[in-house]
């Protein structure tokens, strides 16, 4: 069992709020001006990533899974998740604001739709000038005080809005209402979920000339009414080191900033590692093979890898694991 470090092909996702940046910025090769998402490795039916390098090229990640359960997923993950992939990996370009929304919690979206809640972070890769994200209420709020500024078209004077810049990173717990604003482009580490609570979208209207649906009635049972500053993410930039950003009960994500070649053990992390390269290159090295990667691409090392080497003269990371 030669289990290297996978790349997958990444999934393009054409948005009304898209750009060209997943092209000019990541090197995508973009058939659209709009594409919104890359979905790096997924798992979600229907859009399931497939291996990119190797003799497993070709494979999907479900294949790879059912037939390398431990190997892949690790012991501890298998266990609680099943073979089920846990997690989904993007980069997003917003060219427009994207609509103002929320997702629901494990408990309601298993209720409702038979699926993981979603939990997520963003990591601010690249931001025009003056550009915002939303994340949360400024104030608290009543559902009451929210459905009234449904009603009169007043929600935005409630968000509170964030000024961004490279770097910048935000975790957003389900059910904390949120938006990616114009020029952002961020990596998205989320649960494994495309449940979305659409509850404000500028009055757009799609290619057909229908004003997209809003999910109002979801989301009364679904969002935190609650002002609370816990979005923020602090963390250190030690050189050639994992420097810890999230630890949740769906993911840990760590920064890692390189000036030469690095060697981790893995040998105890019971989880596969994920490596998104956010800037320059680094060659992605376990015990049975390697690959290069450059700013915009995705590496899955399985669980089963008892070490991994980053060779690299200049890179940024982001590493996540379960």
């Amino acid at each position: 069992m030669n289990l290297y470090p996978f790349k997958f092909y990444p999934i393009l996702k054409e948005r009304l709020w898209g750009g060209t940046k997943l092209g000019t910025v990541l090197g995508k090769e973009l058939e659209s001006d709009l594409v919104g998402e890359s979905w790096e490795i997924s798992g979600v039916n229907g859009d399931v990533s497939i291996v990119a390098n190797g003799s497993y090229k070709g494979t999907s990640l479900t294949n790879l899974i059912h037939e390398f359960p431990e190997a892949i997923l690790g012991k501890s993950v298998l266990e609680r998740f099943g073979k089920e992939f846990p997690i989904l990996i993007k980069f997003i370009d917003a060219q427009k604001d994207l609509s103002i929304q929320l997702h629901p919690n494990d408990e309601l979206a298993r209720k409702r739709h038979n699926s993981f809640g979603k939990t997520e972070m963003w990591y601010v890769m690249d931001s025009d000038e003056d550009a915002e994200l939303i994340i949360g209420f400024k104030e608290d709020v009543t559902e009451e005080i929210y459905t009234e500024s449904l009603k009169n078209n007043t929600l935005t004077d409630l968000l509170n809005y964030e000024s961004v810049n490279e770097g910048d990173t935000y975790f957003i717990n389900a059910g904390k209402i949120h938006a990616i604003g114009a020029g952002v482009l961020i990596a998205e580490i989320q649960q494994t979920s495309d449940q979305t609570y659409r509850v404000y979208d500028y009055n757009r209207k799609d290619a057909e000339g229908n004003l997209r649906e809003l999910h109002t009635e979801l989301s009364f049972d679904a969002i935190d009414y609650a002002k609370k500053n816990d979005f923020k993410v602090s963390y250190e930039q030690k050189i050639n080191a994992a420097n810890p950003m999230v630890n949740c009960p769906y993911f840990k994500t760590n920064f890692i900033s390189l000036n030469q070649n690095i060697r981790f053990d893995l040998s105890n992390r019971d989880s596969f590692t994920i490596y998104m390269c956010i800037d320059g290159d680094v060659l992605i090295e376990n015990d049975f093979g390697s690959i290069l990667i450059k700013k915009g691409e995705t590496v899955l090392v399985p669980a089963s890898s008892s070490h991994i080497i980053l060779n690299s003269e200049r890179a940024k990371l982001l590493e996540i694991t379960i």
